[in-house]
């Protein structure tokens, strides 16, 4: 396998690893920092909310693609969103850094796909999967996929995956399949 040049984005997103939510009235700084920041990368919505006891499997996605001059969808918070056409290129297979988008009862669930396990499954990195940030299992059957657009002159640029994209690494997990999404 070839060695992959970073994405920024997963970049960003690794460095948050094992960052976690505090449970009760606290909240963590670091996600109360990111809902401050929405609304000012490409006029997407602004946050209504000020705490960590909400999903943020989106804002997770948004946060690292913002920071990285790629575009956010207008509602970054619902998972769902980001399976827009309009905006991602949907792709007929998982790319490393794609967005990979979960549907399931009672809301969905997006994250980047950063590999695959010994036993084949995608590995996916995200943000309130357990409470935390981390890279848990995926069965691919549940996946829909998408490729992150450019944000250039105020502009939702469009882009597709390299071909060296598709060969995913092998990875570890930080944490169980199943984990809690929600």
């Amino acid at each position: 396998m070839t060695k992959q040049t970073e994405l920024p984005w997963i970049a960003k997103g690794k460095g948050y690893l094992g960052l976690r939510e505090i449970p009760g009235p606290q909240h963590n700084p670091e996600i109360l920092r990111w809902l401050v920041k929405f609304g000012g990368y490409n006029g997407e919505e602004k946050a209504w909310w000020a705490n960590d006891e909400v999903a943020w499997c989106g804002l997770f996605v948004g946060m690292c693609l913002a920071e990285s001059d790629r575009f956010v969808v207008s509602a970054w918070y619902r998972a769902g969103a980001w399976a827009d056409e309009r905006y991602l290129t949907r792709l007929s297979k998982p790319a490393y850094g794609c967005v990979a988008v979960k549907k399931r009862a009672g809301g969905n669930h997006v994250f980047f796909i950063v590999g695959k396990d010994k036993q084949g499954r995608l590995m996916g990195l995200g943000g309130n999967q357990g409470n935390r940030v981390s890279i848990i299992p995926f069965n691919a059957s549940e996946l829909r996929f998408y490729w992150p657009s450019y944000w250039r002159d105020k502009q939702c640029v469009k882009s597709e995956p390299t071909a060296i994209r598709y060969e995913l690494p092998l990875v570890d997990a930080t944490g169980k399949q199943g984990e809690s999404e929600a």
